[in-house]
């Protein structure tokens, strides 16, 4: 296996590692909050008494994030990160390095769980994914070119 298309393995791995260990976290605490929302102890002592409302609350909005996490680490567990040459636009699966005001920035481009930063090999990485605005201004475009707002230049794709 290339070097590149190992460092990518790598990484990607590292993603779903970090997704699983989030989805564990998550559904605990979202066990937790239906817990103490079903309790019957936290039923109201009086009609300004909302404990029992307001953990239910949190328990449905945890349980939809559960779900949205589940779907990550399922999208990600299906993921193949391709192999782009230097001169390729950026797309799903590139990981770009940027030049931001003299520092190295790195992003990598994916369907899902954008703004999660990964360590990796001394760098941090952030997932970019199409709803994020900066996904968008690097899509299609090439090492080389400039971006504006923020000011950066694709130094690398691959």
């Amino acid at each position: 296996m290339e070097k590149l298309a190992m460092i990518k393995f790598l990484l990607l791995e590292q993603i779903r590692t970090e997704l699983r260990a989030q989805l564990v976290r998550l559904s605990m605490a979202a066990l937790d909050a239906h817990a103490a929302a079903t309790d019957a102890g936290s039923k109201a002592e009086s009609k300004y008494d909302t404990r029992n409302l307001e953990s239910s609350y949190l328990a449905t909005g945890q349980a939809r994030q559960v779900d949205e996490l589940a779907e990550s680490v399922r999208i990600f567990d299906a993921l193949e990160l391709s192999d782009f040459a230097p001169d390729a636009l950026i797309d799903v699966g590139a990981l770009v390095g940027a030049s931001v005001a003299g520092s190295s920035l790195y992003f990598l481009m994916v369907p899902k769980s954008g703004g999660l930063e990964i360590h990796f090999e001394n760098n941090e990485i952030t997932l970019l994914s199409p709803e994020s605005n900066l996904y968008q201004k690097l899509l299609g475009r090439k090492k080389g070119d400039r971006i504006d707002s923020p000011s950066m230049q694709v130094v690398m794709v691959c």
